[in-house]
């Protein structure tokens, strides 16, 4: 076993060697990755480097000139035009919206405008364009439109009128394909403007309510706004919110980018109701004709919520031609008249000041005091005499009320004055129009109070009230002493969804207390039924009002012709509507309150009245001429027997008397189509198979072939029709 020790030995130490060399490999190959790992970290730092230099590079040294090819690939940004909102009628109809217009240009002056090819050329030149332009309708000649463009080249306009009326979206795609137009902007100079053109599906109906906009679109806003009316008083609303649009370079190209979405304006629903304003309309229309008058106005309300159905002026534009100009209903501050009398009584009633019944003596109609002549309307018949006081409502009497106004407050007029304050007339309505007036009630002082202004200021004059404050007060008679202010809107819309409404506002929950109320009631049906407004009268509907009728002041005198009005409500008996008319200075007939524009009043009431009124078709009288079985084309038996059994039709006639009526078809068989008109007849013959010649018109009175003869498919068959 001696020889294995040394064997032994020699293996260890041959294995501790080659341990050794394997450390020694290890720590080699640690060595030489630590190395390679350095030689990336300082290739990674250079490219750092190298880009953060190239950077700061970029940015600080390069940085106009990369601005400048950057700005290259885009054009400056634009605003996008929203949709401006829509107006509707209180029963969803469209009254007013947006569809844009254009402006044609030619700018003789554009970079690349080539005259030689404008003049000459025979496919783009002026000939060919001119040409085009003719063939719109309503244009000039073709020789007309060369002229007028060869006038601009010769005038180097920048911007030349090329169709004097607005053209729609559709004709301006057509004219940029037109002969030198299509060659583009640039070399044409052609360019166009746009516009909001405001459309109203019912023409004239509320316009001056409605209001317009301004056409051309602002620039820098990209907005079209409102000019007046509802247009103004809900500008911020209906116009919306432009958004932008970037224009950038893409693979050559330029390309329009949205960056921000436009808003839509909102939209608004009024309370007019379209049947009602065309009632309105149409008769103020024809009285303001028939009398020659200078302008009228007339208003429709709804007593219970004030909402305003009906609103219309018309303005004598050309002889019988009359037209929405000016707002008076809302903006014209007019002496009110007569029908101011119906306030002053009110006052002295609620003040213990007079009493229905109390007598008054008119005289001859003439009656002098403060230096001044106070007449009533009938002094050449030798005037009213002893009346009473409602008497002087009814008769309308200057001079009654005068006194009666007189006897009570001569001593202390502003009681009067506050008493006039407390009926509301004076308050701030907060009417939605923009440019509305507001009444001028002056309160008595010593520097603007004179002997005469109290009587006057009794029968309506030395006062200044806009129409829709009378209405209001006349509004609030009808509405059991509650004033309500006027309603233009119903609500705002977006988006089909409503978000905001605009409900009843109360300007006074009483105008006065509840026995002189129903006094003032009685008095107004009066006026009607036994006074001067006995021309509105009707005997359909029952109408309570007060006729009015002034001398128009100008120039420091009485002497400009007159104003006539009419203000009341119907049903008298339970009111719905208040209604009043305003005419100024009709030329033709005697100025009347109750005849002229009472006599709108009466016409406005009736058709409204009518075209509400719904009727039982049970109660209705049977005409004792009307057939009790209706006449009944050729047909299958069994289903006109249905269909009478399903309408309860009852007849004692046998079913094969019914005139026209056979009975069940059979297939194979030719039908009777005697009766029938030539398309149903047609279609069950060639059902049937056969073939059809037609002779005459109307109805089938023979056939050639008899019914219920056998049907041969292809047979021809005549049918005579008269």
């Amino acid at each position: 076993m001696a020889w294995r020790q040394p064997r032994l030995l020699l293996m260890n130490y041959i294995n501790s060697m080659e341990d050794e060399e394997e450390i020694r490999n290890v720590e080699n190959q640690g060595s030489g990755a630590l190395a390679r790992y350095s030689v990336v970290v300082l290739l990674l730092i250079l490219v750092v480097i190298g880009i953060v230099g190239r950077t700061i590079h970029t940015a600080f040294v390069k940085g106009d000139d990369w601005k400048t090819i950057s700005e290259r690939q885009k054009a400056p940004n634009r605003l996008v035009k929203p949709r401006r909102g829509n107006i509707y009628s209180a029963d969803g109809k469209l009254m007013a919206t947006s569809a844009p217009r254009y402006y044609t240009y030619m700018d003789f002056r554009a970079g690349g405008f080539n005259v030689d090819t404008f003049l000459h050329s025979k496919k783009n030149g002026v000939d060919s364009l001119a040409y085009y332009l003719s063939i719109k309708p309503g244009g000039k000649t073709a020789t007309e439109y060369k002229n007028h463009l060869l006038k601009g080249l010769k005038s180097k306009s920048r911007q030349y009128v090329i169709y004097g009326p607005r053209v729609s979206y559709a004709d301006l795609k057509k004219m940029k394909q037109y002969p030198f137009f299509r060659l583009g902007r640039n070399k044409s100079g052609f360019y166009e403007k746009e516009m909001v053109e405001r459309q109203r599906p019912f023409g004239t109906l509320a316009s001056r309510t409605i209001g317009d906009v301004y056409g051309e679109i602002n620039d820098s806003t990209g907005l079209s706004k409102g000019m007046n009316g509802l247009e103004l008083q809900y500008d911020t609303l209906l116009c919306g919110v432009p958004g932008l649009n970037a224009r950038r370079k893409i693979n050559g190209a330029m390309t329009d980018i949205v960056e921000v979405e436009p808003i839509d304006g909102m939209d608004v629903r009024t309370t007019i109701d379209i049947e009602i304003q065309d009632i309105t309309e149409k008769s103020l229309r024809d009285m303001l004709i028939s009398i020659d008058a200078e302008f009228g106005t007339a208003m429709v309300m709804e007593v219970k919520t004030g909402e305003i159905k009906a609103i219309t002026n018309l303005g004598r534009v050309s002889p019988d031609r009359y037209n929405e100009t000016k707002n008076h209903a809302v903006a014209d501050l007019l002496e009110p008249g007569s029908t101011f009398k119906v306030a002053s009584i009110m006052v002295a009633l609620d003040d213990g000041k007079c009493r229905p019944s109390d007598l008054v003596d008119t005289g001859n109609g003439v009656y002098r005091y403060g230096g001044r002549d106070l007449t009533d309307h009938n002094r050449h018949k030798g005037g009213y005499g002893l009346i009473s006081v409602e008497e002087a409502i009814w008769k309308s009497s200057n001079i009654g009320v005068a006194k009666t106004i007189l006897k009570g407050y001569v001593d202390k007029p502003e009681k009067y004055v506050e008493g006039l304050y407390r009926l509301g007339l004076v308050e701030d309505l907060q009417i939605e129009i923009p440019g509305a007036g507001k009444p001028i009630i002056r309160m008595p002082n010593k520097n603007n109070w004179y002997t005469t202004a109290l009587p006057w200021m009794s029968f309506g004059y030395e006062t200044q009230i806009p129409p829709i404050y009378t209405l209001t007060f006349f509004n609030a008679i009808a509405n059991n002493g509650k004033m309500i202010r006027p309603v233009f809107t119903k609500e705002i819309i977006k988006d089909g969804k409503t978000v905001k409404t605009f409900s009843t506002s109360v300007v006074r929950s009483s105008i006065c207390t509840d026995e002189t109320l129903k006094l003032i009631q009685d008095m107004l049906l009066g006026v009607v039924e036994k006074g001067t407004g006995s021309p509105v009268l009707s005997p359909h509907v029952r109408i309570a009002g007060k006729t009015g009728t002034a001398q128009v002041a100008e120039g420091g005198s009485y002497n400009s012709g007159h104003q006539v009005s009419f203000a009341g409500y119907f049903p008298a008996d339970n009111p719905k509507y208040t209604c009043m008319v305003v005419i100024r200075r009709p030329r033709k007939g005697y100025p009347s309150g109750g005849t002229m524009s009472g006599g709108v009043v009466k016409n406005i009431a009736e058709k409204i009245t009518a075209m509400e009124k719904h009727l039982d078709i049970r109660a209705v009288e049977v005409d004792s001429l009307a057939v009790p079985v209706p006449a009944v084309k050729t047909g299958d038996a069994e289903a006109l027997r249905y269909v009478l059994n399903k309408l309860d039709i009852k007849t004692e006639k046998k079913e094969d008397t019914f005139p026209g009526i056979l009975a069940e078809s059979k297939a194979g068989r030719v039908p009777r189509v005697t009766g029938m008109g030539a398309k149903d007849a047609v279609y069950l013959l060639e059902a049937a198979g056969l073939q059809v010649n037609l002779s005459g018109m109307g109805r089938v009175i023979r056939q050639s072939i008899q019914p219920g003869e056998r049907a041969v498919r292809g047979q021809t068959i005549t049918i005579t029709l008269q």
